[in-house]
C-alpha cells in the first residue's frame, strides 16, 4: 500500500481506509461496517459499505442502527459524570446512599465500599459472568445476566444477584472489566428518581440531539443483522447464541431480539442500540471539552489514568480512565495513537477511539463479532487513518 507510507492527504486517508474496508470484505472477515472520522471538528471521512442483512440483500446506509454492546459504556458512563457536574453525585462517596441493598462482600467477608469512581474505572472489584472460566462461576451460579441476553429479570434483581457473590478484589485495589456499568445505570436510576432510559435520554441523548439512540431500537427496519466469524464466511447469529471473545471463559450469552424488547432490563453496560453518527456525536462533544455536557476538567478527569500501577490483562501499555481506556504508553501497546487517546469496542464487533492531541475522532461500527471488536480490522483501521507520521498532510 504504497500511498499510506507517507502522510496522507483528505484523498490520501479515503483511499487508505477504504482499502482496510474493501480488504475485509473481500476477505469475508466483515459483512458491513460504517466509519465516520472527524478531524478538528469537521467529518473527513464517512463510508457505509457492505451488507447490514446478507441474506435480504439489505446494503449498509449511513442511518443504520447497530446493537452497541459495551459501546454502551460511554454514554452512560458520561450520564453519571453529567450528575458529577450538577452536584447531585459525588466520584467518592459510598453509593451505599442510593443503593443501601447493594452489598456485595469482601473475598474474606467482611464489608465492602465501593464508590462511583470505581464503578466508572472497573475497579469495584466486580467482573462478568462471561469471563468466567465455565458455566459454574460463581456469578453463573448466581443467575448474573451480562446485559446480553434475556433473563426475564429486571434490573434490580440482577443487582440482588450480582451483589449475593463477594467481590473478587477489595475496591480500588485491582482493575477488572465487569459489570460495574451496569451497577452505576442502576446508581443513576436512584440518584434521578427515573428509568435509567428516561434518565440517559435526558442527561445526554437528548441534550446532544441523539435521536437514533436508546435502549430498545428506535427503528426495527434500519437494525443491522448480526454476524459472527466462521469459515468460510460469517455466519449469521442464532437468535440465542454463545460466543466467547477471550479463550478459557464461558462466552457471552446472545440474544439479538433484545434490542427489540421494550421489556429487557436497561443495561448500563451492554444494552444500547444506536447510530454511528449519534456516537461521533457524544465523542466530538467530550473531545472538545464536554459542552454543552461536562465542564472540560470533568472530561480530562474522564480521560486520566485511574489505574496508575495496575495492568489491564492483554492490553500491554493501556490504563483505564471513567468510561474508557487510556492510552498509557504508545511504544509498548504498539500503536501510533498519541498518549492519553481514549479506546472501546464492543462485542457485536464495534471500535472507536479519540485522540485528542491530534484533535481525532474515528467510529468504526460493524456487524460482525469479533473481527469488528478485536480483529485484524481494527488495527489495520487505526494504521491507516495514521499512516507512519500522521493523520493528515
Amino acid at each position: 500500500m504504497s500511498s499510506c507510507s507517507t502522510p496522507l492527504s483528505r484523498a490520501g486517508l479515503a483511499e487508505c481506509v477504504d482499502a482496510v474496508i474493501e480488504a475485509a470484505l473481500a476477505e469475508r472477515r466483515l459483512v458491513g461496517t460504517l466509519v465516520l472520522i472527524a478531524e478538528n471538528g469537521e467529518l473527513v471521512y464517512r463510508r457505509a459499505a457492505g451488507l447490514a442483512d446478507r441474506e435480504a440483500g439489505r446494503v449498509m446506509r449511513e442511518d443504520a442502527l447497530f446493537r452497541l454492546a459495551s459501546v454502551s459504556k460511554p454514554i452512560v458512563s458520561t450520564a453519571a459524570l453529567v450528575l458529577v457536574a450538577q452536584g447531585r453525585l459525588a466520584l467518592d462517596e459510598p453509593i451505599g446512599r442510593w443503593l443501601p441493598t447493594f452489598q456485595p462482600c469482601l473475598p474474606d467477608g467482611g464489608p465492602a465500599r465501593i464508590s462511583a469512581r470505581q464503578l466508572l474505572s472497573h475497579t469495584a472489584g466486580l467482573g462478568y459472568r462471561f469471563l468466567e472460566a465455565d458455566d459454574q462461576g460463581r456469578y453463573a451460579c448466581a443467575g448474573v445476566s451480562d446485559g446480553l441476553d434475556r433473563p426475564g429479570i429486571g434490573l434490580e434483581e440482577n443487582l440482588r444477584r450480582i451483589a449475593s457473590v463477594p467481590l473478587l478484589y477489595a475496591p480500588g485495589s485491582a482493575w477488572g472489566y465487569s459489570l460495574a456499568t451496569d451497577v452505576l445505570g442502576a446508581l443513576i436510576e436512584r440518584v434521578c428518581d427515573a428509568p435509567l432510559e428516561q434518565a440517559v435520554r435526558m442527561l445526554v441523548t437528548d441534550p446532544l440531539e441523539m435521536g437514533d439512540t436508546d435502549f430498545v431500537a428506535v427503528d426495527a427496519s434500519r437494525l443491522t443483522a448480526v454476524y459472527v466469524n466462521d469459515t468460510p464466511e460469517p455466519h449469521r447469529m442464532g437468535e440465542q447464541e454463545t460466543q466467547a471473545p477471550f479463550e478459557d471463559t464461558a462466552g457471552i450469552r446472545f440474544e439479538t431480539a433484545r434490542a427489540l424488547d421494550t421489556r429487557a432490563f436497561p443495561s448500563g453496560g451492554a444494552g444500547m442500540v444506536g447510530s454511528a453518527r449519534d456516537l461521533l456525536r457524544l465523542l466530538e462533544a467530550l473531545r472538545q471539552g464536554g459542552a454543552p455536557l461536562l465542564p472540560a476538567g470533568l472530561v480530562d478527569e474522564m480521560g486520566r489514568d485511574q489505574t496508575a500501577g495496575f495492568d489491564l490483562p492483554d492490553a500491554p501499555g493501556f490504563g483505564f480512565g471513567l468510561g474508557f481506556s487510556v492510552l498509557r504508553n504508545p511504544a509498548v501497546a504498539g500503536s501510533p495513537e498519541s498518549p492519553g487517546t481514549w479506546r472501546w469496542g464492543g462485542a457485536y464487533g464495534h471500535s472507536w477511539f479519540v485522540d485528542r492531541v491530534r484533535k481525532l475522532s474515528v467510529v468504526a461500527l460493524t456487524n460482525t463479532l469479533y473481527e469488528g471488536m478485536s480483529g485484524r480490522f481494527v488495527s489495520e483501521l487505526r494504521d491507516a487513518v495514521y499512516g507512519p507520521s500522521g493523520v493528515t498532510a
